[in-house]
């Protein structure tokens, strides 16, 4: 990893946790506008890069989302913890489109080969590392390889959903949809006006 930066020396990095992915503390110096130097800390969490799809069928207006237990929400306020959301994953060691489209056969059952990047994002920069890369892809029944509902050994339980867009986006409103990724995904379509 290249720090470019120099207003920033990093002078100690402890690792906190490493149970799941890691959580490290960082004691860095940063050289303020004023020319001043100060000393700050801050915990940062790495858990690795993800990448989300949203799928859509333009014949049929209609795009495929999952469903599944979050317990972070759950922690935070959301009853059941479930959550709508697109398609999504973990790039492990794969590059983001080797994943997507991994990830697409594993959680929805639809085996896609064409997808188109959109952009990358910092999904919260303040604490977390993980850049997120988006993509669309279009989808057929005929794609259809297995139920989906996830990876066994991942101890998944994904519900795999169709909507036509409409339904789909004005659940961002009624508030059925609270996921960034998923709400970022439906509003580029929607502006972009690619699945009428």
């Amino acid at each position: 990893m290249s720090m470019k930066n120099p207003k920033i020396e990093i002078t100690e990095t402890k690792v906190l946790s490493d149970n799941w992915y890691t959580l490290r503390k960082v004691t860095y110096n940063y050289l303020k506008n004023d020319g001043q130097w100060e000393t700050q800390s801050r915990e940062a969490y790495d858990r690795g890069n993800g990448a989300a799809i949203l799928l859509y069928n333009k014949n049929t207006k209609t795009i495929l989302l999952t469903r599944q237990f979050r317990l972070p929400t759950y922690l935070n306020g959301n009853e059941t913890g479930m959550m709508v959301e697109v398609c999504a994953g973990l790039l492990d060691e794969d590059n983001p489109e080797e994943c997507i489209r991994r990830e697409t056969e594993e959680e929805t059952g639809y085996k896609i080969s064409a997808v188109e990047k959109l952009f990358e994002v910092y999904m919260s920069p303040g604490s977390v590392t993980e850049i997120l890369y988006f993509f669309t892809a279009e989808y057929t029944k005929e794609m259809k390889v297995n139920e989906g509902g996830g990876a066994p050994d991942e101890h998944e339980n994904i519900e795999v959903l169709e909507y036509d867009f409409d339904t789909a986006f004005n659940m961002i409103k009624s508030g059925e949809i609270k996921d960034a990724k998923t709400i970022m995904l439906l509003q580029h379509a929607k502006i972009n006006d690619f699945i009428r």
